[in-house]
């Protein structure tokens, strides 16, 4: 790929850093990004639809700058470059963050941290557990999601604590969700869920029951993109059938992705955004969980 589009010198102040007076007086961040994408169609119709809006990804840069802070600019630059892979579009994202203030103790005109990234199917996990030590099992189960050959976690929830919807009688839940880029195919990526349940003692003898784990592939590729899997296979449902009505699913993933979307219906028509669809779902049975054990 050799068309590029190149955003230099984005510009705002952020409270980033380890010592305690960046984080209270903040200093000037600058953000370099280059998005690898296929710009002929844009430049044979002149269509905006056919490109990357870089006022958009301009807007997304300053909004990390001057949010919430991070001790690192290491993980600024992450979590720019998983901003600007939302564009379905760019195909490899590099991302320069410079901190020109920092303090370095000696004479230097610039610190910069240079991350590079591929795009790949955005892909949404729904974990749960209700036998066992659930915060232990969960936390266990986001380190081999992040050791998955072929995934990249981006952003995992808060745990939530909720109560059993149909089955038996049982103890309520630690659910979470897990949001990442997937480059394997969503056949061998759920089989690699399946795996892992497998090694916490997952049995599937009563359906909706108790279970140690529980691992949903509820998305591959965000809907409407060319990324995006549908399949009405039962071996491999997706986007998941019943996610749109599940709050145990949707609080989680409105918390690990806010701008999440979800296919509910065929075409463009049928494509909610998560948030909104939890608008119109009871979530009294959805209430915060313990904090993450070391994940």
């Amino acid at each position: 790929m050799t068309d590029r589009i190149v955003l230099q010198g984005v510009s705002a102040r952020g409270n980033h850093g380890v010592l305690a007076f960046e984080k209270r007086d903040g200093q000037t961040f600058l953000v370099d990004v280059t998005m690898a994408c296929d710009l002929e169609r844009a430049g044979r119709t002149d269509d905006l639809a056919a490109t990357v809006n870089y006022a958009e990804v301009a807007g997304d840069v300053v909004a990390r700058i001057t949010g919430p802070s991070f001790d690192l600019i290491e993980r600024l630059a992450e979590v720019i470059a998983d901003d600007v892979l939302r564009h379905d579009l760019v195909e490899l994202v590099e991302v320069v963050v410079h901190k020109p203030e920092a303090p370095v103790g000696h004479p230097f005109t610039d610190v910069q941290v240079r991350v590079e990234r591929a795009n790949a199917a955005h892909v949404a996990i729904a974990l749960g557990s209700n036998l066992g030590d659930r915060g232990e099992t969960l936390a266990a189960a986001v380190r081999a999601l992040r050791n998955l050959p072929g995934l990249t976690v981006t952003a995992v929830s808060e745990v939530v604590e909720t109560d059993p919807v149909g089955g038996p009688d049982q103890p309520p839940y630690l659910n979470a969700v897990a949001v990442g880029r997937a480059t394997s195919a969503p056949a061998d990526l759920l089989a690699a869920l399946h795996a892992i349940e497998a090694e916490h003692g997952r049995t599937r003898e009563i359906r909706w029951g108790a279970r140690t784990l529980d691992l949903d592939l509820i998305q591959f590729g965000t809907p409407g993109s060319s990324r995006e899997v549908v399949s009405d296979d039962p071996a491999l449902l997706l986007p998941h059938p019943r996610a749109h009505e599940r709050a145990f699913v949707l609080v989680p993933w409105a918390d690990a992705d806010p701008r999440a979307t979800l296919r509910v219906g065929a075409g463009d028509g049928g494509i909610r955004l998560v948030v909104d669809l939890l608008a119109d779902l009871d979530r009294s049975g959805v209430r915060p969980g313990p904090r993450w054990e070391q994940q």
